[in-house]
């Protein structure tokens, strides 16, 4: 629940669009009515122990009644839980054509996508078109249709009893794939694992760095090779060593990379050629990391990346830098890869499983108790 909180705050962006649109929404062509608020019922007395009963609590003696005639007898909790309903006025609207087009228009602006928003709507009008409804139960109709999309991919990343396991992490330039595979690290040797990471961006001095700053962090050690090196050759030398040592995972960075440059995609196919040269089921895991900033272009990056490098699974990074969380709805309806953790924020922590109905109830700006 720690990490809810979490979410649910550094996904204001998304969450206060999304909650300030609902409610502008409902308010547009909405009408204050009076709605019983609902409230728990009195139990029933539990029947008392013979012969001897409970002893109860002594009532006070009843007090006058005042101009303030409609307030509880006790201002306590048990007081407020068991008072009778009180009427509460809200501004509620029926759900019709318009009020479904404003919505549609509400969930592609958070880039959600054509075909998932009108999907969605749909199934939230089912069985209840013509009613009318208040902006909390439309947040919440919206947040189970999300969980409901979400739910057949959250999985977590698999792990085999085969040694090493490869797991190979790629990413357009700048997705957050380097603190990615520090915090995946840490968290693997954190449950007993033995990890070994390799620094497959050859080309970029920094990345190096970082990812060795990761990796102290994470207490992994980072096999690299000199700038400029065949990415290839280190990922062979590297899964070579791992076998040695009997790690459990080795976990390859690759350079970042725009996936309509195809001398870099075809580079990468040259590493997993290489590396099944040694182990010709390898890699058992080809993660993509996406930056939820790109919206919609994260869809044509999953296309290219599937093509090439036979995606295993996805990582959205940066969900605390966009207004647009809904891509990753979009994401899990048009290709159910599996989401096996979402990141939000730098910290080695700020990474979790992917869990859908918090992120649903985050995502529309719900409690979550």
């Amino acid at each position: 629940m720690a990490f809810f909180s979490k979410l649910k705050d550094k996904l204001f962006k998304s969450s206060s669009r999304l909650e300030e649109g609902l409610d502008a929404i409902v308010e547009d062509g909405g009408e204050e009515t009076t709605a019983p608020e609902p409230v728990a019922q009195t139990p029933e007395p539990a029947p008392q122990p013979q012969p001897q009963p409970q002893p109860q609590p002594q009532e006070p003696a009843p007090q006058p009644e005042t101009a303030q005639e409609n307030q509880p007898a006790s201002s306590g909790l048990l007081g407020r839980l068991f008072s009778r309903t009180e009427a509460k006025a809200e501004i509620r609207r029926t759900l019709d054509d318009d009020m479904l087009e404003q919505l549609e228009e509400l969930l592609i602006a958070s880039d959600m996508g054509v075909d998932t928003a009108l999907r969605v709507t749909s199934n939230m009008a089912e069985g209840r078109f013509g009613r009318k409804l208040s902006s909390r139960e439309i947040k919440q109709l919206l947040a189970q249709e999300v969980a409901r999309v979400m739910e057949p991919v959250a999985l977590p990343l698999p792990i085999y009893p085969k040694r090493p396991q490869v797991v190979l992490v790629v990413g357009v330039n700048g997705s957050g794939k380097t603190t990615t595979i520090g915090k995946l690290a840490s968290q693997f040797k954190s449950a007993g694992k033995k990890v070994v990471i390799a620094a497959g961006d050859t080309f970029r001095a920094a990345a190096v760095e970082q990812l060795q700053v990761w990796g102290d962090r994470a207490g992994v050690p980072v096999l690299t090779a000199p700038e400029g090196s065949d990415p290839a050759s280190l990922a062979f030398d590297a899964l070579t060593k791992a076998q040695q040592d009997g790690a459990d995972l080795l976990m390859i960075d690759t350079a970042g990379r725009l996936q309509n440059r195809a001398d870099l995609m075809e580079e990468l196919a040259k590493i997993v050629r290489v590396i099944r040269k040694v182990d010709e089921t390898a890699p058992h895991n080809t993660l993509l990391v996406l930056d939820a900033t790109t919206g919609q272009n994260a869809l044509s990056q999953v296309e290219t990346f599937r093509k090439l490098a036979d995606v295993s699974g996805l990582v959205m990074t940066k969900l605390d830098g966009t207004a647009k969380g809904g891509v990753l709805v979009a994401l899990a309806d048009k290709f159910g890869l599996p989401i096996h953790a979402i990141g939000v924020g730098e910290q080695i922590d700020d990474l979790a499983p992917f869990d859908p109905e918090e992120f649903a109830a985050a995502l529309t700006g719900l409690d979550q108790n």
